[in-house]
């Protein structure tokens, strides 16, 4: 009969191990919603899309994704950007830009942005060749990368709250700004703090294995 429990209790440890390791391992995605809506009569029902940022080794991925319809404007109100975000320590030339955009340049550019009172940003992606408004209003995923950074450089709030803000025309035609002011899944900390709780659980057991031995 001890052995067993002894055998039972190993089965237990051993699959709070792999439990626990899986949960503790590389999480390193984190996704906002885009929600906030400052359009002047709104643009629409939000959320308007995500914003997923991931580490990838000592780069950050940057994917600003809009729902179907809606599209990436260019207005005063978002200081003629299409998507305006901070980052510490970073200069320009570690942003680099995917070309996605059909028949358009997508440029990393740098500046005092604080266009209809989302707060203060110092960078964006703008589109260079499109015209101002829905003229040239684009729907293909803002895609860029930022070269020697951690996600927490490119995800601090500014002086307003915000983390970052899309210039968008919405379903209901109007253009303007939004917002993300917080994540919509749990940041890798939690999880890691997750999976090394089940694992000091795992170990605990063992402990009490042996001495039951």
């Amino acid at each position: 009969m001890m052995k067993r429990n002894l055998m039972g209790r190993g089965l237990l440890i051993a699959a709070l191990l792999v439990v626990g390791l899986a949960v503790a391992g590389p999480a390193n995605a984190i996704v906002f919603n885009i929600t906030s809506d400052h359009c002047t009569g709104t643009c629409g029902t939000p959320p308007f899309g995500t914003v997923t940022v991931t580490q990838n080794g000592t780069t950050v991925d940057v994917d600003v994704h809009l729902f179907t319809g809606i599209l990436f404007a260019k207005t005063g109100s978002v200081d003629f950007q299409a998507f305006k975000f901070n980052a510490t320590g970073v200069v320009l030339g570690d942003i680099t830009v995917n070309q996605n955009a059909v028949g358009q340049t997508l440029a990393a550019d740098a500046g005092a942005f604080n266009g209809d009172g989302t707060g203060n940003f110092g960078f964006g992606i703008i589109c260079t060749t499109c015209g101002n408004g829905g003229s040239d209003a684009f729907g293909t995923d803002i895609i860029f990368h930022v070269a020697s950074a951690v996600i927490a450089d490119i995800t601090a709030a500014n002086n307003l709250g915000n983390i970052f803000v899309a210039d968008i025309l919405g379903l209901n035609g109007n253009t303007g700004p939004v917002d993300v002011t917080g994540p919509t899944i749990p940041e890798p900390a939690t999880m890691l703090l997750l999976g090394s709780g089940l694992v000091g659980l795992a170990l605990v057991n063992r402990k009490r294995l042996v001495k039951t031995a």
